[in-house]
């Protein structure tokens, strides 16, 4: 579909300057900070207490990424198939390729372990902004950022000392504005239960990837285990396989990625003349160097296709936010909405000037970006092998001293993303360094000190088949001898990509220090201030950016004018057939045509809602008014891609995926009777 931009960044005109709560239906919510009489005055009726309570309960985090919710007693989980691809991908084997032909368990210990994937439940929310305050003080730059976060690795480790089972995580909210701290009860052991064919997930590929009308079945089952056995979750969510009603109120919670709505023009500036640019254009080679690899053979196939769907869906991303910055309306709308906070804040002296705190350290870190940005190699062997050597070194270290990821609270995540078992392709991994280590030459200049650092005498095609060769990372038991073996035994290896981490790792270092002085410390102390800026200003009812924490959004079951043509609310099953070519991405997956006189075709498949997401909202159940499921939010309609830096109530849309077509799958296209069963149970 086309953008209609003009009336798109008029609508958010309206929306940015009208007021400041936010508009109708606008808003990433904190369950702490839920706009009850907004919801209700739109409305006419908003959740109570025990209702969000309940639905906090149920909601999951996945830290692969996505959001999820339990759906049975026994820690079943709904979400979306993309967000088990990784899983299905690394339980297959040539032979048995469950990303392409699906997966259905028949029986609890046929269910699959998924590698690295944690699920993880909000038990507790909690402001501690005083205390990570009070422990900057007066400090600037990397003093700043080192008593942050030794302030905050205390509050985690003294907050959480049972790592077995809970998670604590402080959380940066407003810019620096507010610090909260998110207790988590985890779930470490996540094994997949029911995913359908990816040509059913995937119907319309790429060109019908942020659009709709949309045919996906985009849903898949997991389930939580603890000392091998399924949790018990008496707080779920009730499944209701019912089509959509055009008007009803529905609410997504999840857990949103990232956006940067509160971003000032400098920053805003910087992501559209440099971050995005370089972006879109690395990408798009590695795009044409993973299809190319892919047709080299069958196996290529199978082994990139959760990789190329990935890069695809960030690239198309990142190109809409990229157009989003270049539209001059846009970016007015945003202008305007600085000068009315900056009008709003003359004079005050407690405020001052964090604008231009925030210009000095945007031109900073324009000189700091591409040797921090490129000194990190890509590859999943390389990955490991940065891990095992800084967790070896800041294990080594007192807990206030050491960098995030690698406190006492992070470290139980990122050992089991280390240690769990998971298949490594040589071919893929050296396709992902030769393209790191060639667009770090091509960024940097080959004359550059961290080129020569990254690269030496060798060309990228040689250093990364040299180091994928020479590799025993991809053994999970050879990961494990070195963390277990700490610091001596990474020096000690006699691993060449370990060593090539080694050799990395001071300049790493360097640079963060670097970064931490010039820019994220002085953001923390602007970003303060502008949040109070924007709480004098507007009062308290407004939302923080997404930070891939458990939010809230409400909003209602609705269409839109596309060009002048409505926009259904919903498409149904049947509609698969009318728009398939038989050609790829449009081919039919082949269990739909197997069962074609099985499937009700009248039975709603996807719909749209006018809920304000963003990714890593990604298998968010979408809840009725009953507080029961209707349906999981898969995607975006191609206008949301510039929901990054603003929300337009007339064409955002999120795209949903029906309880009631999965029902049907479960029932007639990929059968699942005990899990029909299970989902039927009160």
């Amino acid at each position: 579909m086309q953008i209609n931009r003009a009336s798109l960044f008029a609508a958010v005109a309206i929306c940015a300057l009208a007021s400041r709560p936010a508009a109708a239906d606008e808003g990433m919510w904190t369950f702490d900070n839920f706009p009850t009489a907004q919801v209700k005055e739109a409305y006419g009726w908003s959740p109570d207490q025990a209702w969000l309570g309940k639905v906090q309960a149920a909601a999951v985090r996945l830290t692969g990424g996505c959001s999820a919710s339990f759906v049975s007693g026994s820690g079943l989980i709904l979400t979306n198939h993309h967000c088990v691809a990784s899983c299905l991908f690394d339980n297959s084997k040539q032979g048995s390729d469950y990303l392409n032909d699906g997966y259905v368990a028949d029986r609890r210990d046929a269910e699959l372990k998924c590698p690295g994937q944690q699920a993880e439940v909000v038990t507790k929310i909690t402001d501690v902004t005083g205390a990570v305050k009070a422990a900057m003080g007066s400090l600037s730059g990397e003093a700043l950022t080192k008593a942050r976060d030794a302030k905050i690795a205390q509050i985690e480790k003294d907050s959480c000392p049972d790592t077995d089972t809970n998670r604590c995580q402080v959380v940066t909210l407003f810019g620096g504005g507010q610090y909260k701290l998110y207790t988590y009860r985890k779930y470490s052991d996540v094994r997949l239960v029911w995913a359908p064919e990816d040509r059913a997930a995937t119907f319309g590929g790429d060109p019908d990837n942020f659009n709709f009308p949309r045919y996906s079945l985009d849903a898949s089952f997991l389930r939580a285990y603890e000392n091998g056995k399924p949790v018990t979750t008496p707080n779920h969510l009730d499944w209701s396989p019912r089509a959509p009603k055009e008007g009803e109120i529905t609410f997504v919670v999840g857990n949103p990625g990232s956006t940067s709505r509160l971003y000032t023009s400098s920053q805003l500036a910087f992501e559209r003349e440099v971050r995005l640019p370089i972006t879109v254009t690395t990408m798009s080679e590695l795009r044409g160097r993973l299809i190319r690899g892919m047709e080299e053979n069958p196996d290529h196939a199978r082994e990139g296709l959760d990789m190329l769907n990935g890069v695809e869906n960030s690239l198309k991303v990142y190109i809409g936010r990229q157009k989003a910055l270049n539209d001059p309306a846009f970016t007015a709308t945003l202008a305007a909405k600085e000068a009315d906070l900056k009008e709003k804040s003359a004079g005050n002296a407690a405020i001052g000037d964090p604008w231009s705190a925030v210009d000095s350290a945007v031109t900073a870190y324009r000189s700091l970006y591409l040797p921090y940005r490129f000194v990190s190699p890509s590859s999943d062997l390389y990955g490991y092998a940065e891990a095992l050597v800084f967790a070896a070194q800041e294990r080594a270290k007192p807990n206030a001293e050491r960098l995030p990821g690698y406190t006492d609270s992070a470290l139980p995540l990122t050992k089991k993303r280390i240690l769990d078992e998971k298949p490594v392709y040589n071919w893929l991994d050296e396709l992902t360094l030769e393209w790191s280590l060639s667009k770090a030459r091509e960024y940097l200049g080959v004359d550059d000190q961290d080129s020569k650092l990254l690269l030496g005498k060798e060309s990228p095609e040689e250093l990364a088949k040299r180091l994928v060769e020479g590799s025993k990372l991809a053994d999970p038991a050879y990961r494990q001898k070195l963390w277990d073996g700490g610091l001596d035994a990474v020096k000690a290896s006699d691993d060449p990509m370990i060593q090539y981490a080694l050799k990395l790792n001071p300049r790493q270092r360097e640079l963060k220090k670097q970064v931490d002085e010039a820019y994220v410390g002085p953001l923390a102390v602007a970003g303060g201030k502008l949040a109070d800026a924007r709480f004098a200003a507007y009062g308290d009812s407004l939302y923080p950016d997404a930070t891939f924490t458990l939010r809230i959004s409400y909003g209602q079951v609705k269409g839109w004018v596309e060009r002048g043509n409505q926009v259904p609310i919903a498409t149904t099953l049947g509609g698969t057939f009318d728009r398939a070519t038989g050609s790829p991405p449009f081919d039919v997956a082949p269990a739909f045509a197997a069962n074609k006189a099985k499937i009700d075709m009248s039975a709603a498949y996807d719909f749209v809602t006018t809920n304000d997401i963003i990714g890593g909202n990604s298998g968010s159940p979408v809840i009725d008014r009953n507080g029961t499921v209707i349906g999981a939010a898969f995607d975006g309609n191609i206008h949301s891609l510039g929901g990054n830096y603003g929300y337009d109530p007339t064409l955002n849309r999120t795209v949903v995926v029906s309880t009631a077509s999965v029902q049907e799958a479960l029932e007639n296209i990929y059968p699942a009777p005990a899990l029909v069963k299970e989902l039927a149970a009160r």
